[in-house]
């Protein structure tokens, strides 16, 4: 399930991003996307490629990785974003829901920690401080 509202267009400086052609309010579940699930090995090989930018740790562990569907890989990260995503192992899927309003025409952004405000860095931005 993705919102008709929702739609993908380039955003600046940072490619692709998620937008919405509506209004939307805080606590409204927007996307419910399937995800394949793979394996620790099949990450190492993932990891050798452009998708390594584009999956999630998977399971209670980490051990595993996923490949989200829908709109979900597209979304970018922000430390205190607007929107966040939550992961149900059993039913291999991500749900993403608002934090806050977000206005017409907004860019829809998640935290790739996990949590809406963790200002923990990301992998791509240790990367740029080492």
């Amino acid at each position: 399930m993705i919102l008709p509202c929702l739609y993908i267009a380039d955003s600046q400086n940072r490619g692709r991003g998620v937008f919405t052609s509506e209004r939307l309010p805080g606590g409204k579940l927007i996307e419910v996307a399937p995800v394949i699930v793979l394996s620790q090995d099949e990450r190492m090989l993932l990891d050798q490629t452009l998708l390594h930018d584009y999956i999630f740790l998977w399971g209670e562990n980490d051990t595993a990785c996923c490949v989200a569907l829908g709109y979900v890989s597209i979304y970018n990260h922000h430390y205190q974003s607007n929107a966040e995503y939550e992961m149900d192992f059993m039913a291999r899927l991500i749900r993403i829901r608002t934090v806050r309003p977000i206005k017409k025409g907004e860019e829809i952004f998640i935290n790739y920690n996990g949590t809406w405000n963790d200002k923990k860095p990301v992998w791509f931005d240790r990367e740029k401080s080492s």
